[in-house]
């Protein structure tokens, strides 16, 4: 027996519907594919730790102590305000890095992001928010004592930081740490190198 035509129109019909299923699938899960990876040095965008990404040391954050314990144990602090989506920020985190480097457990290496310090009111001198100006990044090196020994916003270089440090610590910087400037290595990588 042959078959009918309203038979052949299902059946075309069907294999109609499968196709656009199957498209419809692929349509779809292109929509799920993952985005590709935009970080950059030069943009506001959230990227992540900027420290692992930027800097190669994740291990900056979060810090081992809180300005108030060290404060309290009289140990010499390097306060670094910053945020992770900002380009200056992930500039600047190779420098934070190569402080870590330079000075190890000498010091006290705190960096914060500025989120919670907004508009909450401040709790004394031991309190970061006591020190933040608004912007970033900034630095602020404190003497053992809980004296400002440098406060300073913006691209503030390494030698200035470590001047400041060397004082906190009575400690003298080698000639051969003097003298550094920060280097692009690709397009998410800097460091700091010797001049």
């Amino acid at each position: 027996m042959a078959p009918t035509e309203p038979s052949r129109v299902n059946r075309s019909f069907r294999a109609a519907c499968r196709v656009v299923v199957v498209l419809a699938l692929m349509v779809g899960l292109l929509g799920l594919a993952p985005a590709s990876a935009q970080a950059s040095l030069t943009n506001n965008n959230y990227d992540g730790n900027i420290y692992a990404l930027y800097a190669g040391n994740g291990s900056l954050v979060p810090p081992r102590s809180s300005l108030e314990q060290a404060l309290a144990e009289q140990r010499p602090a390097v306060v670094i305000y910053y945020l992770d989506d900002d380009t200056a920020s992930k500039q600047f985190a190779p420098v934070v890095s190569e402080l870590q480097r330079l000075w190890g457990n000498t010091i006290e290496l705190i960096p914060l992001v500025t989120d919670p310090l907004q508009n909450r009111p401040e709790r004394g001198p031991s309190d970061p928010a006591h020190y933040w100006h608004g912007r970033i990044p900034q630095v602020v090196v404190f003497s053992p004592e809980g004296r400002v020994l440098l406060d300073q916003e913006g691209q503030v270089p390494l030698d200035a930081i470590n001047d400041a440090v060397s004082q906190a610590t009575g400690i003298t910087i080698p000639e051969e740490f003097r003298r550094s400037t920060t280097v692009s290595i690709n397009e998410l990588n800097a460091e700091v190198v010797r001049q």
